[in-house]
């Protein structure tokens, strides 16, 4: 049970490292900033679908909600805007060539 826990903690973790790069990435659709916005209000609003006072209950449906909902918004995502937030969630850097590393201008002289 442990280990089905920590797997599902790392697929969630891991979307939300690609969400965060993919709201961050110039091509990404309004529609998705506008879910992930609505997804944070969701989460952290007083307001809920199933009441906390519940014991387990009110805190399940966040539990099961909001992952779904983070996976959801990410299936819709443009392929290159997704390919490079999973690459830029993963420590890769960058494929943007507009600003191309360049040689520094004074040589070094021993």
């Amino acid at each position: 049970m442990w280990k089905r826990l920590t797997l599902i903690w790392s697929l969630v973790r891991g979307d939300a490292k690609v969400a965060w790069h993919a709201f961050r990435h110039p091509h990404a659709p309004g529609w998705f900033r506008a879910g992930v916005i609505g997804l944070g209000l969701y989460l952290f609003s007083p307001v809920d679908l199933v009441p906390d006072i519940l014991p387990l209950l009110g805190l399940a449906d966040d539990l099961v909600l909001v992952p779904l909902a983070l996976h959801w918004l990410l299936s819709r995502l443009p392929a290159e805007v997704l390919q490079e937030a999973r690459r830029r969630a993963a420590g890769h850097p960058a494929s943007d060539t507009r600003h191309p590393v360049r040689p520094p201008l004074v040589k070094r002289v021993d």
